[in-house]
């Protein structure tokens, strides 16, 4: 894919300011209504089995709203992916799945500790009294062991040890999880028993976030592909092991995808459909073409290489907020590694003002897009500057000092940062130190 003009490709800086903290505010709130709704339905709570009984119904209600919020976090929703960010969103996720696993803990011990100390029983004969006999308990239960499930997987520990596509799958049994447990929830509490408002409340609650996901994880992205029919136009090779997979389709414009976003990617063929994967967009995209660089580092990014021409694309998107919209003045560093580059390539072409770019790679060959930038260097009278290893493979060291020495003025930039997890971390502190404000440093992580 030949690059525009960049004259036409740069627009004006208009930074928007991020919803988070308004988003953050709702969720507390929401959080805050719950407990409200045990302590207007309860009374007074006399001896151990009330404070027991009590605390676990408290657990419960809380579990059941962080349930749904754990669904909304999963929807894609654009205003949070785009706006907020879509790693933080997958942080805010992770987050509300370990508070999620705690408070289904803490629900389970503390209601059956009530009830077996109000009934005077073990807690044993309790449990299955309570699972056998107890409307929608089955289902319950059923659900309550996939939510566990569904906490191991996703720790970081056995995460490293299983394929992605593994932890994908039954991540997504998170839904029969939700589904299997809500009912118990009407049918057993306390605060929705004979109160329609808060019965039509917390119905309103969970059918909400199922039409959240309904839309956008189901016809949002079989409307986008029915419309834009995307086939891989071309594959090339742009370094050792790194190739750019051009993808041809209609109306591409109606997207409005931006430098700096991306999708997520299933190529129809080559064993590939199984697994939606993150690859952002490596040039800005046309009405009819769309292109991405992908660095093969594992089975999936390996066979990329091998897709055919034609080969029908499934996409989602577009997605993330490392674009123009974040940036604060009309300076900016662009601090790539590896096939870090694709996204800062594309935004190197089209952000607005004085650009830099800094390229860390481990040998001249593995200067991915390395023609383009310099072509655009000069298109747009801009600098491209390369951190490779020395003779004797040593690392040239990106820190606070060196940074200012390089960049005069460096806390005056906006600075975009993508390459490995490792990387970009050390990166982030050392602009920290050389005194760039966090709002202006612009980091999306997918290693999660």
């Amino acid at each position: 894919m030949t690059t525009v003009d960049v004259r036409r490709a740069a627009q004006p800086v208009t930074a928007r300011r991020s919803p988070a903290g308004p988003v953050l505010a709702a969720l507390w709130a929401g959080a805050a209504a719950v407990v409200a709704l045990w302590w207007t339905d309860t009374g007074s709570v006399v001896g151990t089995a009330g404070w027991l009984t009590g605390a676990g119904r408290i657990a419960g209600l809380l579990c059941g709203y962080a349930c749904a919020v754990l669904v909304g976090l999963m929807a894609r929703v654009p205003l949070l992916e785009r706006r907020i960010g879509s790693d933080r969103v997958a942080r805010w996720h992770a987050m509300a799945g370990r508070y999620t696993v705690c408070l289904l803990v803490a629900h389970l011990v503390l209601i059956l500790s009530g009830y077996a100390a109000q009934d005077r029983a073990s807690l044993w004969h309790e449990t299955v009294t309570v699972v056998l006999d107890y409307p929608d308990m089955l289902k319950a239960t059923a659900g309550t062991v996939i939510l566990f499930a569904v906490g191991i997987t996703s720790a970081r520990a056995v995460r490293r040890r299983t394929s992605h596509e593994f932890w994908y799958y039954v991540h997504l049994l998170t839904y029969a999880a939700v589904f299997l447990a809500f009912f118990h929830q009407l049918t057993l509490g306390n605060e929705f028993n004979g109160k329609p408002v808060a019965t039509a409340v917390w119905y309103a609650l969970y059918l909400g976030v199922a039409g959240l996901v309904l839309w956008f994880r189901v016809l949002a992205p079989v409307r986008l592909n029915r419309r834009h029919q995307l086939r891989v136009d071309s594959v090339h090779m742009e370094a050792p092991g790194v190739y750019s997979v051009v993808v041809r389709g209609r109306h591409l414009d109606e997207l409005d995808a931006r430098p700096g976003q991306f999708f997520r990617w299933r190529f129809l063929g080559e064993g590939l459909g199984w697994t939606s994967t993150p690859y952002s967009l490596s040039a800005p995209p046309r009405p009819d073409l769309m292109r991405i660089t992908v660095k093969a580092l594992g089975d999936h990014s390996a066979a990329v290489a091998l897709l055919r021409t034609g080969t029908r694309v499934w996409a989602e998107g577009p997605y993330g907020s490392m674009t123009a919209d974040r940036a604060t003045s009309h300076r900016s560093l662009l601090i790539a590694a590896g096939v870090g580059i694709t996204p800062l390539r594309a935004l190197f072409e089209t952000l607005p003002g004085e650009v830099t770019l800094l390229y860390r790679a481990r040998t001249a060959e593995d200067l991915a897009l390395g023609g383009e930038l310099e072509a655009i260097a000069r298109w747009r009278g801009a600098q491209v500057l390369y951190a490779l290893n020395g003779p004797r493979g040593e690392r040239p060291a990106i820190t606070a000092q060196s940074l200012h020495a390089t960049f005069p003025g460096l806390a005056g930039h906006d600075v975009y940062i993508c390459g490995p997890h490792g990387f970009a971390q050390d990166v982030y502190e050392a602009l920290r130190a050389a005194g760039v404000p966090d709002r202006r440093i612009h980091h999306e992580s997918f290693e999660l």
